[in-house]
């Protein structure tokens, strides 16, 4: 009798919409007194570690049970400890992965290192591109690209191999000429960020959003060049979008499958033995957060542009990109190759 009464009004909150409120005990509620993990495959302070708190903030409400969700930092191999997790992750959906998209093409062009084949994971969806720029400190006196191709002197930080900003520096290398100069093994956004204000470094390639306010608005950096044709508060439309200046079509097909990471953007994932009806579940609920108007505002405030794809669309696109004709992962390896 109890078990039938519980069932009555755990519908009638259903109809009613307000899953997110459902007490604990509501059996139609799987998450209902359980904690969600949501590891980050990178350090904290950078781009990817602010959209996954964002998202710690606002998506418990949208799960019917409402669970607690915890962030935990896992670097390591440039992200790909994180995503590794995954296979020894309980398969009830309670274990949620965000990490630096540049691994899904490093494992079509260094499988000997990234051993994962990413169509066989889970994703949820992303909440945004990954607005990825490349810039230099100002007294080092670089204003534009042009200049940049002209000096050899300047040293770019880098983090481990598999991280965008890595695959980002090999691309200027190998692909446009730029005689950047590189220092490796750098944690993550916020290493990098205090090297350059150390002088250790001149400058990156990294996700806008994370590069320090008052660093665009008083100039203490030059933005060089755009990673993607896509325009954010802040982020000035003369500077150049990198695939604009290939002239050749083979190099762009090579950028358009390098660059694939930043559409990917900000995404979340989970194990592919996760049970349809949950990840139907999850996905639902991150759809409902992401045009929530209480999360838009906080992403608003924070500077983090929201842009979401849906799970689905991400597992076409990763499809998509594991079937990249053989001569195009070739060049694509390449370039790409340091």
């Amino acid at each position: 009798m109890e078990s039938g009464r519980r069932r009555i009004a755990a519908a009638v909150l259903a109809l009613a919409g307000v899953w997110p409120l459902a007490p604990a005990w509501a059996e139609e509620a799987p998450y209902a007194g359980k904690t969600l993990r949501l590891i980050v495959g990178l350090p904290a302070g950078g781009g990817a570690d602010a959209y996954a708190r964002l998202v710690q903030r606002h998506l418990a409400r949208r799960i019917p049970g409402a669970p607690a969700v915890v962030v935990q930092n896992m670097p390591g191999a440039g992200s790909l400890k994180s995503v590794l997790s995954l296979d020894s992750a309980p398969d009830d959906g309670t274990v949620m992965v965000t990490f630096s998209a540049g691994l899904v093409t490093e494992a079509l062009t260094a499988p000997d290192r990234v051993k994962v084949d990413f169509r066989n994971y889970a994703f949820i969806g992303s909440v945004a591109e990954d607005i990825r720029v490349c810039y230099v400190r100002s007294a080092r006196g670089v204003r534009n690209w042009q200049e940049l191709l002209a000096r050899n002197d300047i040293v770019f930080g880098a983090s481990a191999r598999g991280a965008s900003g890595t695959a980002d520096l090999a691309m200027l290398r190998n692909l446009f000429g730029a005689r950047i100069r590189q220092v490796q093994g750098y944690a993550g956004s916020a290493a990098k960020h205090l090297a350059i204000e150390r002088g250790e470094i001149d400058g990156e390639c990294g996700g806008f959003t994370a590069i320090p306010e008052d660093w665009v608005r008083d100039r203490k950096i030059n933005v060089l060049l755009r990673l993607l044709s896509t325009l954010v508060p802040g982020l000035d439309a003369s500077v150049p979008f990198a695939r604009d200046l290939l002239k050749d079509d083979r190099d762009r097909r090579v950028y358009d499958v390098l660059a694939a990471p930043g559409k990917l953007g900000r995404m979340f994932m989970v194990s592919a033995r996760v049970p349809a009806d949950r990840l139907a579940l999850l996905r639902a609920a991150f759809d409902a957060m992401v045009a929530d108007p209480a999360f838009l505002n906080e992403a608003q405030r924070l500077r983090l542009p929201i842009a979401p794809v849906a799970g689905a669309e991400i597992g076409r696109i990763v499809a998509e990109l594991a079937a990249t004709p053989p001569d195009l992962v070739a060049r694509a390896k390449a370039v790409s190759d340091d």
